[in-house]
């Protein structure tokens, strides 16, 4: 019988390079925007070309290494969103509004699930785990994934509350000094933060389930079905047989 091979855990030089990866795919056309804006004399129309040529540039080389090239996606795709929306008001820091406006609506969306007791991962870890709602009627874990829900409501209230007076006040250089800070390295703290809540929430019995469902519901997959209980031999459990 041949053996499955086992992919080995990434260590954690190659986790670090793996996030620094993340970040220039997201975060280098927005750098490439605040500096070419900054030492451009406000040249909105090249900033916005070589942002643009930027995330371009690392979606190729990351197609040439084969590498995967979903993150360069999402950041092409909000740099041109952002790119167009400047395009057409002509000030430079409407390149930040849509992404205003999608935090907008997060903390809005998590904040009704927190008011009407239906917390957003609860109802995620729910879908995952394929419970549904049966964590509400656990004390310990509904409290926990509220509070992993407030961390995360917390996480975009503190960028709209950044980035909100600085669009309002053109700060145009400080916004993108601020949208890169609040990406990835901010998103970063803020998993680390929801880890440390969900831990505090909970004793150590439940703590080893909870953190693997946990995990997969931050990845998007599926937690392995439950084993079927075998007795000491080995064999699964059947009813005795009926007496004739």
């Amino acid at each position: 019988m041949a053996e499955t091979a086992v992919t080995p855990p990434k260590s954690n030089a190659q986790q670090v390079l793996g996030w620094i990866g993340t970040l220039v795919d997201i975060g280098l056309p927005w750098i490439a925007f605040t500096v070419v804006y900054a030492f451009s004399d406000h040249d909105l129309k090249l900033a916005l070309i070589v942002a643009i040529s930027a995330a371009a540039v690392v979606g190729v080389f990351r197609l040439v290494r084969k590498q995967p090239i979903a993150n360069v996606i999402g950041g092409f795709f909000g740099v041109g969103i952002s790119a167009f929306t400047a395009s057409r008001t002509g000030q430079a820091e409407d390149v930040f509004l849509p992404g205003i406006i999608l935090n907008s609506c997060f903390f809005v969306g998590y904040a009704i699930t927190l008011i009407t007791r239906y917390p957003l991962f609860g109802l995620l870890y729910g879908a995952i785990t394929q419970t549904w709602l049966a964590w509400r009627k656990d004390e310990v874990l509904f409290r926990a994934l509220n509070r992993v829900t407030m961390v995360f409501t917390a996480q975009v209230g503190i960028r709209l509350a950044i980035m909100l007076p600085l669009y309002l006040t053109n700060s145009v250089n400080a916004l993108g000094i601020a949208k890169i800070a609040l990406g990835l390295p901010f998103y970063a703290v803020t998993l680390w933060a929801a880890y440390a809540v969900l831990r505090g929430s909970m004793p150590d019995d439940k703590w080893d389930e909870v953190k693997e469902n946990f995990t997969h519901l931050l990845k998007g997959t599926q937690p392995p079905p439950p084993e079927p209980v075998e007795d000491k031999v080995g064999a699964t459990k059947e009813e005795p047989a009926r007496e004739s």
